[in-house]
């Protein structure tokens, strides 16, 4: 049986209890399907990357080298095709899957900017995405001690897959804008 979202979206409710990670996963999904239409990939399976990559974050919080590993163990159990497996387990340098197809760069594009976008809109006064426009981001983008979580050079890889950074802003922030009530923002 293939994994389908529905069926992603039930395991993430059974395995992630908290509402910040899942609002995380939320908006890496939306960012990876964006992506995904964008370059004419397949947006389901790539949305399925978005939503499964850290689904085992609250296991392995005090083992990170196993954070991806496991994730990608249990997409694969539940049928995720092979390339959203490994673009999971690809996510943590630390698993020692490398970084090589697009979904896998996208992956980890989208992962930090779903926290870039995240810590633009709560430092609105009115700490929702609506207001959040691409110049802030890359204002935000430059300023280093600005959600110092987040990994720029991560981010920059958007342009190995073609896509320039304020594009690649645009995308992430319409994609997140377009799910702001699921995110609580």
């Amino acid at each position: 049986m293939s994994l389908d979202r529905a069926r992603l979206a039930a395991l993430v409710d059974e395995r992630v209890a908290n509402e910040n990670l899942r609002r995380h996963m939320l908006a890496c999904e939306a960012i990876m399907r964006a992506v995904a239409g964008h370059l004419g990939e397949d947006a389901d399976a790539w949305g399925l990357a978005g939503l499964g990559h850290d689904i085992d974050s609250e296991q392995t919080e005090h083992d990170f080298a196993r954070h991806g590993r496991e994730a990608a163990e249990l997409l694969a159990a539940a049928g995720a095709p092979d390339d959203v497996v490994h673009a999971v387990a690809a996510h943590n340098p630390a698993t020692g899957a490398s970084v090589e197809r697009r979904i896998d760069i996208a992956l980890v594009a989208a992962d930090q900017l779903s926290g870039l976008v995240t810590a633009a809109a709560l430092v609105r006064p009115d700490k929702q995405l609506a207001g959040v426009q691409v110049k802030s981001l890359r204002k935000r983008f430059r300023e280093t001690a600005f959600a110092r979580g987040v990994d720029r050079d991560s981010i920059r890889r958007c342009e190995e897959l073609g896509i320039p950074l304020d594009d690649f802003f645009a995308l992430g922030l319409a994609a997140m804008q377009g799910i702001a009530p699921a995110l609580g923002m």
